[in-house]
């Protein structure tokens, strides 16, 4: 195997993982009008499953991140897959709420494991200004595996009841996480980047205080915060508000999702690093300007003519996958190698903290007291925090590598 075609294996068997990860995540959603049915379950109490799960998966994160950041990355990504996908086949003992809610718990520290780390490794296998399509090629698998989860879960949950559709993925999984402990080699920490050494991007006491992360990370948050709940709850609101079967309800939400996933974030990767070339604040802005484009389709689908709820979904969910190349990138390129790992775990901690661990939550909270509807609008206040976040980012976004090339015109002394 040549060093040229290293990377491209290697992030072709990580985009694998992340679509086998997404799809055992997004059958939960699919399935819970079922499993409301079995264990007679309050909304809030189906929403304390997602809140269960990211509990544990952002908490896992931050010494996830410090020993990706000092341990090999190819070993705890590796172990990650088994451990989420090990945890999927006991789905198969989950008879009980409880049961189902410890489940959901190793599920979530196994795949914190495997989605921390992937990203810092990827872009040490691509130069600087291809990190936004090459993200959006690993992130594709969001939206790919998503509509999956749905469509597995809406065919095979109404057909042989909602545990079956979680065996899918298991074992799939085992086998591509060792296919890539065996066939990949670990590149370098920094190897394929032009280093920017500054207290901020090097150390963690500078990354409480780096405005670039910060703003990237709390504007995805807001982001994750819609996302979350909108992903939680649509086949149920469709079902329940709108009167379409379950099975097609999944069926049609997951289509929608996997063209739009795969259009929105191809678009999104490579508009950011065209506009990249002229603006240094470029996977800021894109990524506030999808936020606000998002609302209008959104809005809609949540209050308009219910003829149209499907159109509406799609501009919709197209804006929100725009971000999703461009926003990843602008975070990891905050920071340089040394923290990487380190960064991406404090990430995760704060846009699952501050997003979906609780959206769905308290989406199901609404619910209860008054109907989805309502609660779907806590959705719609996050895009435009979301947005508002992000142009202010676009300040403090950090050099391009073509600008850091640029001789120092005060003289090399200085």
């Amino acid at each position: 195997m040549t060093s040229a075609t290293r990377p491209v294996l290697a992030l072709g068997l990580l985009t694998a993982l992340n679509f086998l990860n997404y799809i055992d995540r997004y059958i939960l959603f699919g399935v819970l009008p079922l499993i409301k049915r079995e264990f007679h379950a309050s909304d809030t109490a189906l929403g304390a499953l997602t809140t269960v799960f990211f509990i544990f998966y952002m908490c896992s994160a931050p010494a996830i991140g410090f020993l990706g950041d000092r341990k090999s990355r190819k070993l705890i990504i590796t172990i990650g897959a088994i451990v989420w996908s090990g945890a999927t086949l006991l789905t198969a003992a989950t008879h009980s709420f409880t049961t189902l809610l410890i489940r959901h718990t190793v599920v979530g520290i196994g795949e914190a494991t495997f989605s921390l780390i992937a990203p810092a490794y990827i872009v040490d296998l691509f130069p600087e200004e291809r990190r936004g399509r090459v993200l959006s090629i690993f992130y594709l698998a969001i939206p790919m595996g998503a509509a999956l989860g749905y469509i597995i879960g809406g065919a095979l949950g109404t057909s042989h009841g909602w545990r079956a559709p979680f065996y899918v993925c298991a074992i799939p999984g085992f086998l591509v996480a060792f296919v890539f402990y065996f066939a990949v080699v670990e590149p370098a920490r920094g190897e394929r980047e032009l280093a920017l050494h500054s207290i901020e991007r090097t150390t963690f006491a500078g990354l409480l205080r780096n405005r670039a992360f910060w703003t990237a990370t709390l504007g995805l948050a807001m982001l994750t915060f819609a996302i979350g709940g909108i992903s939680a709850w649509m086949p149920t609101f469709l079902e329940r508000e709108r009167g379409i079967a379950l099975d097609r309800a999944n069926y049609y939400f997951g289509l929608i999702t996997v063209v739009n996933g795969l259009a929105g974030t191809a678009v999104g990767g490579w508009l950011g690093d065209l506009w990249l070339r002229r603006s240094r604040g470029a996977y800021y802005a894109l990524s506030g300007i999808s936020a606000l484009l998002a609302i209008p389709g959104a809005l809609f689908a949540f209050y308009g003519n219910p003829a149209w709820i499907f159109p509406s979904i799609f501009v919709a969910e197209f804006f929100l996958f725009l971000n999703t190349g461009p926003l990843n990138a602008a975070i990891v390129n905050s920071v340089a190698a040394p923290i990487r790992a380190t960064a991406i775990g404090l990430n995760l901690f704060v846009i699952h903290l501050l997003g979906d661990t609780f959206s769905p939550t308290l989406i199901g909270v609404i619910s209860d007291r008054s109907s989805l509807r309502l609660g779907f609008s806590l959705t719609l206040v996050a895009m435009v925090v979301s947005a508002m976040i992000l142009f202010v980012g676009t300040r403090f976004a950090p050099p391009r590598a073509a600008e850091r090339q640029q001789p120092n015109p005060a003289g090399a002394s200085a």
